[in-house]
């Protein structure tokens, strides 16, 4: 069985556009969510005229003219722009020399549960506010739900496998467990795997707001509204971002002397089948079992999870009761946190980012906390990395949990490069 690596690592966040400041700000227990404003994340000021239904949300601060000429930009909504920005960071941490590679053995499978978000909600501002005739040329090619993962095979010219994988919030873990499996297969020998999103413009907004499960702003404190697991928790906060992993067949990096950051070792996918929103802990449980029999690892062999803590009231008793379930007596050793308390959900970069967060938590042997946690919810009864990061460990492996609306539980294990 090939073995597949991670060899790079990219991320634009609302904690910061690189690995440092996004860990740096994991580890610190610093919130990168906050009160959102018209153009706080490129929004045009005339759409927040009326009052949006939430005034919290994970922003990135990104300059798209610092990464692309003016011709190439006006096709590029923002989740493509995230997407490209952190393909570029991760192509260059793996030092991918192009001219000694077969493009043809290199392909990109990325997740994103909204698309082109921004371009699909300003073109109806255009028609339906503006009483205009038509909207802007590209926005079709602009809002397809493929248009992140096509422009990165363009950029790189990469003629490999290049899907779009769109199972709402567990989409860019699919992406990145799938891509594990070309590679095992021997269909691929890199992969760039990942997820993108930009799901902050008004109209999306208001449609979460309908659903009942975003967060209502904590006054005293707008940062500090997403409180996974906390017993004062009240939804989720919608965070944008990407996040992109090179992923790259064992002996292909160490042939050409690549760093690895840790191995993709499992990956378990399971469909709840049940409803199209409420969660099971079978489901959930199912995943992470699979995830654990794919990697051949036991439940004392994790160290860390990084888990889906949407800060959702069902979610996190359910999580909570499937790793309970999956890790029986484990479950008070193993510590498990939601940095979505810190970067909020990506909903389909979250997987990303979340895996991301793992790997770097295990290669950097520092847990990252569950920030806003004061007073746990009885029926969330682990140990949750409260308040401020942990040192001092040597995870063996690490579970990141991705659970989704629809049904889609993915969960992906990386072990470290020493047990590797």
């Amino acid at each position: 069985m090939r073995r597949v690596a991670v060899t790079g690592i990219g991320v634009i966040s609302p904690l910061g556009n690189d690995v440092g400041e996004f860990f740096g700000g994991l580890v610190s227990g610093r919130s990168g969510i906050g009160r959102l404003t018209g153009t706080a994340a490129g929004r045009r000021g005339a759409q927040w005229t009326t009052p949006a239904p939430t005034h919290i949300g994970g922003a990135v601060t990104f300059d798209p003219s610092r990464h692309f000429a003016a011709p190439r930009l006006r096709m590029l909504d923002r989740v493509s722009q995230f997407a490209l920005a952190a393909a570029d960071q991760a192509v260059r941490a793996a030092r991918i020399a192009w001219a000694d590679v077969d493009r043809d053995r290199i392909g990109v499978f990325l997740g994103t549960g909204m698309g082109g978000a921004e371009t699909t909600d300003d073109g109806y501002y255009t028609l339906y506010a503006e009483r205009s005739e038509r909207t802007k040329p590209f926005s079709v090619l602009m809002a397809m739900t493929n248009a992140a993962a096509s422009w990165i095979g363009i950029e790189y010219g990469l003629t490999g496998p290049n899907l779009t994988f769109s199972t709402a919030c567990s989409s860019s873990a699919v992406a990145i467990g799938e891509a594990a499996q070309r590679i095992r297969s021997g269909e691929a020998d890199i992969m760039l795997a990942g997820g993108s999103e930009a799901p902050l413009s008004f109209g999306t907004l208001v449609a979460w707001d309908a659903l009942k499960t975003l967060a209502s702003e904590d006054v005293a404190d707008p940062s500090a509204s997403c409180k996974p697991f906390a017993k004062d928790r009240t939804g989720l906060v919608l965070a944008e971002g990407a996040a992109i992993l090179v992923l790259e067949e064992w002996q292909h990096a160490l042939t050409r002397g690549a760093h690895i950051h840790a191995e993709v070792a499992g990956y378990g996918l399971y469909t709840d089948a049940v409803h199209i929103t409420r969660p099971t802990v079978n489901g959930q449980a199912s995943a992470m079992q699979r995830a654990l029999s794919a990697a051949a690892l036991q439940p004392e062999d994790i160290g860390y999870i990084n888990a889906h803590g949407t800060a959702t009231l069902a979610n996190d008793v359910v999580e909570t009761c499937a790793i309970r379930q999956v890790f029986g007596k484990d479950a008070d050793r193993v510590p498990v946190s939601s940095t979505k308390s810190m970067h909020g959900h990506l909903l389909g970069a979250a997987g990303a980012i979340e895996f991301a967060a793992a790997v770097l938590a295990m290669e950097r042997r520092i847990l990252p906390p569950t920030i806003n946690l004061r007073i746990a919810d009885p029926e969330c009864d682990l140990d949750y990395v409260p308040g401020q990061a942990r040192t001092g460990v040597e995870p063996r492996a690490v579970m990141s949990n991705s659970f989704a609306f629809g049904g889609t539980n993915a969960v992906l294990i990386a072990r470290s490069v020493e047990r590797a």
